[in-house]
């Protein structure tokens, strides 16, 4: 970079090493012309400080040539915007400028394709040097570049333009645009597989690629900055940088006035566009080929979830098992849901999709819903206590959670039951679990405990006999066991009996009601009374009150 230091002052102390100062009229322009002066021999001192100076200190003298340099662009350009100047003069240095940054971007480009073989060949531990020395060239190059079109600008004031040089510069920077932006699509690809292989590498292998990683990155923020700074250059040339603009905002993100230009937000659209076209052309055949793997595998599980479901239907409806309608339920349901979900599985790992990210998923998930639904899970616990004790099944009467009827439908969470006016009700498994349940119609075979009573004048034989008639005529009471018959309280008003026959289940209720009418019916015709409460009141009159009361 020294050599490239030297060359720079040294062509641009050139720009006033043979003109001598030119006699003129106006004293500011005198001014302006002795400050250019100035800073050419203060340019010439630097150059030769910089010719013996190394290490940190050349860093130092080359700041101070550039800001130099800067300077005395600035005074030229006053006075090329000065109506007054010399304008001989201020063409002569201008042409020398045009030759100076002519020769510097020759030094330049070959200093470039030197840095990049140089990079090229370097060791991993050698590769940031040599990455840092590409990118300072190019820098240079770019401000170089920059230099020439405002020396034809100057050109073009002073009344000399040049056209054919502006053309060639024109094409020069395109082809950098064109260049650069190539480069910066290839090492975002190149940085987005390094990325993929870190994820997946290990040991030795793990630390080239991180240093990969590292050059790749910087190359990729060195390539976005000079594509930046290019297309600046670009637009002040009025090229056409939208394709450009495209390109850095899919890199960077960042959103900027340009992204308000028609032509850039079009080229936007445009290139997702093809970009959709060119993946949807490529990839239609192998998508629409796993479409219809997926359709037929989910049918074909389908299928055989219907079979396996008639298959363990049929199983578990064999009368040796002795499963209740809920276990049976249980086993048929689930047998096909398990089935099914193995076939969407098998579906979605045809199609491509990575089955272990999935299930972690969902076993992260099933915690979390744990958590969230605590009350849902306890129902569930209930009823797989309910499933495996089987307490009551499908069709029975209970008593269960306060609610009274019959279980109507029965699941691993609720149990629906309903009641004798017709009322459904669906009741959590932990309210049933957890309460005192009474399965009413769970025994084939009930006895019916009734209790009747006749006064204390009654024939108490008659009675007797009166409800054994009663009993044994009713064709639904059962022989066996015996129906027991007994007188059981002498109560305050009444001579209770208890009537205890025995009849199936289902015939409890009609031989209730139907022996309580006929006890009723038959009292009455043999004379047997029925009492009811009743209280005696006795008033006791003292003889002595009373006489004291009439006197």
């Amino acid at each position: 970079m020294r050599l490239l230091v030297l060359m720079l002052i040294f062509v641009s102390t050139l720009s006033f090493a043979d003109t001598k100062p030119q006699p003129t009229n106006t004293q500011p322009i005198n001014v302006e012309y002795q400050q250019l002066q100035k800073l050419n021999a203060e340019l010439s001192i630097l150059a030769k400080e910089a010719t013996s100076t190394t290490g940190s200190s050349l860093d130092v003298v080359r700041l101070q040539l550039l800001n130099k340099n800067k300077e005395l662009r600035q005074t030229l350009t006053d006075l090329i915007d000065d109506k007054q100047a010399d304008k001989k003069l201020l063409l002569k240095q201008v042409e020398q400028q045009i030759k100076f940054a002519a020769e510097a971007e020759k030094f330049l480009q070959t200093k470039v394709e030197r840095d990049q073989k140089d990079l090229d060949k370097a060791k991993d531990t050698d590769k940031l040097v040599a990455l840092k020395a590409l990118t300072e060239s190019r820098d240079f190059i770019i401000l170089v570049l920059n230099d020439e079109w405002e020396n034809y600008q100057w050109m073009e004031r002073l009344g000399k333009p040049q056209p054919n040089s502006v053309k060639a510069l024109k094409k020069n920077i395109e082809h950098r645009l064109d260049f650069m932006s190539a480069s910066l699509t290839f090492g975002s690809q190149a940085l987005e597989l390094n990325d993929k292989q870190i994820k997946s590498a290990t040991g030795e292998e793990l630390k080239a690629l991180q240093v990969t990683q590292i050059l790749s990155q910087r190359q990729v923020s060195s390539d976005t900055k000079n594509l930046t700074d290019l297309v600046k250059l670009a637009d002040g040339m009025g090229l056409d940088t939208a394709e450009y603009k495209r390109l850095l905002f899919e890199q960077t993100g960042n959103v900027t006035d340009d992204l308000l230009n028609s032509k850039v937000m079009w080229s936007i659209v445009t290139s997702w566009t093809t970009d959709f076209s060119s993946w949807l052309f490529e990839n239609l055949p192998q998508m629409i080929f796993k479409v219809i793997i997926f359709i037929f595998i989910i049918f074909a599980f389908k299928t055989l979830k219907n079979i396996v479901r008639k298959m363990v239907t049929r199983a578990v409806s064999t009368k040796n098992l002795k499963m209740s309608m809920l276990m049976q339920e249980f086993f048929i349901s689930m047998s096909g849901k398990i089935v099914f979900a193995i076939g969407i599985l098998i579906a979605l790992s045809q199609v491509g999709l990575n089955l272990a990210p999935i299930l972690t998923g969902f076993g992260v998930a099933g915690i979390i819903v744990g958590f969230a639904l605590q009350d849902t899970l306890s129902n569930f616990a209930s009823g797989m206590m309910l499933l495996i004790y089987r307490p009551f099944d499908v069709g029975d009467l209970v008593e269960a959670g306060s609610i009274t009827g019959k279980v109507s439908h029965m699941s691993l969470v609720n149990t629906t039951i309903k009641t004798f006016s017709n009322e459904i009700i669906i009741v959590p498994n932990s309210k049933i679990w957890g309460d005192i349940i009474k399965n009413v119609t769970h025994e084939k075979v009930r006895r019916i405990d009734m209790v009747f009573g006749i006064g204390y004048s009654d024939d108490i034989e008659k009675t007797e006999r009166v409800l054994q008639e009663i009993v044994e005529s009713h064709p639904s009471v059962l022989r066996s066991p015996e129906p027991n018959i007994k007188l059981h309280t002498l109560n305050s008003s009444s001579v209770d009996f208890i009537v205890r026959p025995w009849v199936k289940t289902d015939d409890y209720w009609d031989v209730y009601w139907d022996i309580t009418r006929e006890v009723k019916m038959r009292f009455d015709r043999e004379g047997i009374s029925i009492p009811f409460p009743q209280q005696d009141v006795h008033l006791h009159m003292v003889e002595k009150a009373i006489e004291s009361k009439i006197a």
